[in-house]
């Protein structure tokens, strides 16, 4: 709870203003019982009002009774700023969390999130956001009004006799601590509710964004059912914490039933003995209702404590990951003009063996390189260092010289143009796509970029031009528009490094040679550092080097004519894709 309280400190005001409201409104309401045992006292006790004439009784209680419309009213008005405010509390306080998880999951290392599911997250700064939100509301609206009234009465009781304040203290204190006791078997429960809620979200979001294969496999029900499996296990628990509420319930009822005739007990032997009147008999039973009533709400005050601490250690959890370290003094890159890996090695953590080892290779603005080799020769984990989504190990990557580790790696990314093998586009238009990477792009830069990138054919058949929707994951166009539109905001941001990872592997041949052209025309203009991740070798025979890599270490060098020649493990690989393709050609008729 100390990480909640660090996030009220923002809004202390505020949570102050509600609390005086809270008080006003409770302690006006507390008066009109107060008003109505002085009636009673005064003017419905006929020996006594017989002393007056007609006109003071009638004033008198026409006086009373214009009080106790007066102090409703008032703590009506401070009911409704309360309400106000607490909203106001809890709706920033819920943003101020949600922003800050957000954010600070936006800037975990990349293998942080290769070992979670995304939805997870969100289920966790979701969960957070609702379960403080209901506490507060909770603590402000019911707890802490119940002790202004608690110690309204107590005061008031202390007038009637000193024995009363025990009874309403001393039954107040052992309630709260039966609630407590009672309600720590919950905790674990929730805990364990939570973990599931979490699995089911991180699983649900998954089947939801894989649902043309789910779909396309005929696997719609097998879905269901192992989704329902998590849903079951959540339904069981909660029912296990229904009953723990219900047991709570009727402790809580039967203690509070049996502390209201003890205190009506006491009120009675003190009438007897002429120490309470009748009009203080009944204020007391009616502030028995006050106090009691909302007391009977301790048990979901406790369990939204519970919740709320529940989830607040999951977004602890975020908050204390370690973040993507950054120096604390960057030195300044300018414009990448050379790109360097110096005896560079990688070993993912749960690996046994590097997946690249004593990488060594050297590029300048300009040329074009690309690296080859068979599944799992290290190509993608290549990537992902040169982009700063996993750091070396072993070595240096340098930019301009200058080590990777010493440089600020978002104004690295911000000049990096990446094209990969699975186009991640999102539900939107086109120009929301393209925007997405440039929001400050003109038109003129819009339609540059769609034309260098050869969009011509997705141009034309969409409805409404540039700002046609074409759905989550591009799921309204083929997959070498994809590719084009993936090319064109690559660059829309004027990258001085343009990566293109297996950018035609999942094409056919046909698309993948036009796509491979396309490539060819964007790297002539020698405008940029081209590193070229490839499966199929034909789209590479442009680049300047290639780099054969094999079990994560570079085995072979050279230009495209220059590999054919040594024979080795590049010359393998041509000669079985091309073997594919002839294969897969059609017989020529004789």
């Amino acid at each position: 709870m100390k990480l909640l309280l660090k996030y009220l400190k923002g809004f202390k005001w505020l949570i102050v203003f509600a609390l005086l409201l809270a008080t006003v409104n409770q302690v006006f309401s507390l008066m009109d019982p107060w008003i109505f045992g002085k009636i009673i006292d005064r003017f419905a006790n006929i020996p006594h009002a017989g002393g007056r004439s007609l006109n003071e009784y009638l004033i008198g209680v026409l006086l009373l009774l214009l009080a106790s419309i007066g102090v409703a009213m008032v703590s009506r008005i401070a009911k409704a700023f309360q309400d106000y405010f607490v909203s106001v509390v809890t709706q920033k306080l819920g943003a101020q969390m949600y922003t800050d998880g957000l954010k600070h999951s936006m800037r975990l290392p990349y293998q942080d999130f290769e070992d979670q599911r995304s939805g997870e997250t969100l289920a966790v700064l979701q969960k957070v956001r609702l379960d403080s939100e209901k506490f507060i509301s909770q603590f402000i609206n019911i707890l802490f009004t119940t002790l202004i009234g608690v110690v309204f009465v107590m005061v008031f009781a202390y007038s009637v006799h000193w024995s009363l304040v025990f009874v309403y203290l001393g039954g107040s204190v052992i309630l709260g601590w039966l609630m407590n006791i009672l309600s720590k078997k919950i905790k674990g429960i929730q805990k364990n509710i939570v973990k599931e809620t979490t699995v089911l979200a991180g699983a649900t979001t998954e089947s939801l964004r894989n649902i043309e294969l789910v779909k396309s496999l005929g696997l719609t029900h097998q879905e269901i059912r192992r989704l329902n499996t998590n849903t079951m296990k959540i339904l069981l628990l909660e029912l296990k914490k229904v009953r723990s509420i219900r047991s709570i319930s009727f402790v809580q009822g039967t203690f509070v039933n049996l502390l209201r005739s003890s205190i009506l007990f006491i009120l009675l032997y003190l009438a007897y003995r002429d120490t309470a009147t009748v009009g203080q008999i009944f204020t007391l039973q009616l502030y028995s209702f006050f106090l009691f009533g909302p007391l009977q709400e301790l048990g979901n005050i406790i369990l939204a404590y519970r919740e709320a601490e529940v989830s607040l250690g999951n977004f602890e959890r975020i908050l204390n990951s370690p973040v993507e370290a950054t120096p604390a003094h960057p030195k300044k890159l300018s414009d990448i003009r050379e790109l360097t890996f110096e005896h560079t090695g990688f070993k993912h953590l749960t690996a046994l063996n590097k997946a690249l080892d004593d990488i060594n290779f050297s590029v300048k603005l300009g040329e074009t390189i690309a690296f080859v080799g068979p599944s799992g020769s290290g190509k993608t984990t290549l990537v992902k260092l040169l982009v700063g989504l996993y750091h070396p190990g072993e070595g240096r990557i340098l930019y301009n010289g200058l080590d990777a580790s010493s440089i600020d790696i978002e104004e690295l990314r911000h000049q990096i143009g990446f094209v990969t093998q699975d186009t991640q586009l999102f539900s939107g238009t086109i120009r929301e796509n393209l925007l997405f990477v440039n929001p400050r792009a003109t038109e003129e830069e819009l339609m540059s970029a769609l034309q260098r990138a050869a969009c011509y054919s997705l141009l034309a058949r969409a409805e409404n031009g540039i700002d046609t929707v074409i759905g989550e994951g591009g799921i309204k166009i083929s997959g070498g528009e994809k590719q084009r539109l993936s090319i064109a905001r690559a660059l829309l941001r004027h990258p001085r490094l343009l990566v293109f990872d297996e950018a035609t592997s999942a094409l056919d041949s046909i698309t993948e040679e036009e796509i491979t052209q396309t490539v060819r025309n964007v790297t002539s203009s020698r405008e940029h550092i081209t590193v070229m991740i490839a499966h199929r070798l034909s789209t590479i025979m442009h680049a300047d080097r290639i780099y054969v890599l094999e079990k994560g270490r570079i085995v072979e060098t050279g230009a495209h004519h220059d590999l054919l020649a040594e024979k080795g493990l590049y010359y393998a690989m041509w000669r079985q894709q091309i073997g594919e393709r002839k294969t897969l050609e059609p017989a020529q008729p004789a």
